[in-house]
């Protein structure tokens, strides 16, 4: 339908056609997996899935700033829970399947205090295991009560050993090599703190981090922008691209980062790239662009990359720092 130019690159030991992913929260229950990447994308994200069904935030929760090209959300993790999704998901991959990576996003059920977290990321990564080419660790939603303290050194190590145990556990017993698991950071932590996860991360093997989640700061105030919850989009493009930038500087590249963040068009795109991301992720584009824009996006990145003398994507990753 709106296929996308091949842009290939790899990252966390997987190949991608191209870089361009659906960010977590549009296929919240994973109901249309085969059928994103004929909007061009080169991987999906779906969920967040929590260990317990919950139905989120009261509505009305989501809302939307043209003005500012930018939306707002407290959805809360509204999800079936692990159970109902590892069941629709079986019936889902037995019929029909997606051929580009999938990645799940794991989340944490509101009920659960904070102190018992771990089992219920890990026990949403193993029930789903077998579904996902990738999971993201996501500690870093504004929208269940005191979820983000969990991106503190010691509470994140708690969450990666016990996510690590599970993925070398379920992967030994199929026979095949351990998912790649990521985590996904708040841009609203300051530099140290997000230097700390990256420190966490590297020291527990993570794959990747993802650079950013949805922020609670506002670019004004008005009826929209004075709702409370994450705000995505165009506002977010400068800090998401700041943390980037810094995270890569700071691992000296050994996380690969997925941008994600204001990313609208390929200048923006280029932009992530260029701070230090190896792949990308977009949501409120698809809204205000409309299902073109990975194709836009991809035709912009083969040009860029022509105009830079790069090979590959992979080549380009951080060039910003050399330049």
């Amino acid at each position: 339908m709106f296929g996308a130019p091949s842009v290939p690159t790899d990252a966390f030991g997987i190949h991608f056609d191209n870089p361009v992913g659906l960010a977590a929260g549009m296929d919240k229950k994973g109901e249309n997996i085969p059928n994103w990447e004929n909007f061009g994308f080169g991987w999906i994200e779906i969920g967040g899935i929590t260990l317990h069904a919950q139905e989120g935030n009261p509505k009305p929760r989501m809302f939307r700033s043209t003005k500012h090209g930018a939306l707002i959300n407290r959805m809360g993790f509204n999800n079936p829970g692990s159970e109902v999704m590892s069941q629709s998901l079986a019936k889902q991959k037995a019929k029909k399947w997606a051929s580009v990576p999938v990645g799940i996003n794991l989340g944490k059920s509101k009920i659960t205090p904070n102190e018992e977290a771990e089992q219920d990321y890990s026990g949403t990564m193993e029930r789903l295991w077998e579904f996902a080419d990738l999971f993201v660790v996501n500690v870093s939603s504004p929208n269940t009560p005191n979820l983000r303290e969990l991106q503190a050194g010691s509470e994140l190590d708690r969450i990666l050993i016990e996510c690590n145990e599970v993925n070398s556990r379920m992967a030994q017993a199929s026979g095949t090599n351990p998912k790649p698991i990521l985590v996904k950071v708040s841009p609203d932590l300051s530099d140290d703190q997000l230097r700390t996860v990256a420190d966490s991360a590297l020291a527990q093997g993570c794959a990747g981090i993802v650079a950013t989640n949805t922020t609670t700061s506002r670019p004004a105030e008005d009826k929209v922008m004075n709702q409370s919850g994450g705000l995505s989009g165009l506002p977010l493009r400068s800090r998401s691209t700041e943390v980037i930038h810094m995270l890569y500087a700071h691992t000296k590249g050994a996380l690969p980062i997925v941008g994600v963040g204001g990313i609208s068009d390929a200048e923006s795109a280029w932009e992530k790239i260029g701070a230090g991301a190896s792949i990308l992720q977009l949501y409120s584009a698809l809204i205000f662009e409309g299902p073109g824009v990975n194709k836009a996006i991809n035709k912009g990145l083969n040009r860029k990359l022509k105009a830079n003398g790069y090979q590959s994507l992979t080549e380009a990753v951080g060039h910003a720092h050399r330049s």
